[in-house]
């Protein structure tokens, strides 16, 4: 077993991209370390004789024992870290509108989404340096970098980590968005401005990024590749468009994606309606 490389994944519970990661690192040949809160969570993995360990990835301390454990497997080494953790899908995700977020929640996310990755980073730091050539995968999306609708809270926590992300990669150089179960059926508030679009919420921000979603097998073959090259491929597409296209030319694109040049239709309708009852 000593000379496998070794990967780290938090976020592992049986269905999810986390799952998918540790299966196909596994099928690549590396040692996995497959985490999740629950432990019971990842039996699909324990069943193909993954190592699972038990981590909350917003607890210190919990960080700390798995560190320590697997520095006592590994000889003080770890090749891969993958920060992909994950809580149940609606408070991941958080998708409602900015005026009708709780903030509780927007912390909470903020707290998987951004604080927890750092902490990894900053407690497996000399483990990954040790092993010589390591790599770390934060879990972004494109909502870091398209204004998605409906997940204000979500995009900023991913634009967030894309920032980590890049300024990790300069500070380290020294030392050389798929089918998940992360959106689920939600409602808007009652209370909500936008109560009114209702219908076309569930349909074009809730279903559709699972409609023609990345299953996670093949998501996880593309990472896992990318992750074992010399020099992972960038991926330009979303980055192009949003540095040389007119913000207004991405707003009109959102826009009509997620039904918002529909309900802008559907406003101005009942202006005129109120209007002429007035």
């Amino acid at each position: 077993m000593s000379h496998k490389k070794t990967v780290l994944v938090t976020g592992c519970g049986d269905g999810g991209i986390g799952s998918a990661l540790a299966k196909e690192f596994h099928t690549q040949g590396f040692r996995v370390f497959a985490t999740s809160r629950p432990l019971d969570s990842m039996q699909e993995l324990s069943a193909l004789g993954i190592e699972t360990l038990e981590l909350d990835v917003t607890a210190i301390d919990a960080i700390r024992r798995v560190r320590d454990d697997i520095a006592t497997k590994t000889c003080g080494k770890l090749d891969v870290l993958v920060n992909n953790a994950q809580v149940n899908a609606n408070s991941l995700t958080y998708p409602v509108a900015v005026t009708d977020m709780d903030m509780s929640a927007v912390r909470a996310l903020y707290e998987l989404n951004v604080f927890a990755p750092m902490c990894m980073v900053q407690e497996f730091i000399r483990l990954l340096i040790s092993s010589g050539k390591a790599r770390i995968v934060n879990i972004g999306s494109v909502s870091g970098i398209m204004p998605v609708p409906f997940s204000a809270a979500y995009n900023t926590s991913k634009a967030a980590l894309h920032a980590f992300g890049n300024t990790l990669r300069v500070e380290l150089a020294p030392f050389n968005g798929v089918k998940s179960s992360i959106v689920k059926p939600n409602s808007i508030p009652d209370t909500s401005l936008y109560k009114s679009m209702e219908n076309v919420y569930q349909e074009k921000r809730i279903n559709m990024s699972q409609d023609n979603a990345m299953p996670t097998d093949k998501y996880a073959r593309i990472v896992v590749a990318e992750t074992m090259k010399a020099k992972p491929r960038r991926r330009w597409g979303v980055w192009f468009l949003d540095t040389f296209l007119p913000r207004t030319v991405v707003d009109w694109v959102t826009a009509r994606m997620f039904g918002f040049s529909e309900f802008s239709v559907h406003i101005r309708n009942a202006k005129d309606e109120h209007a002429q009852k007035t």
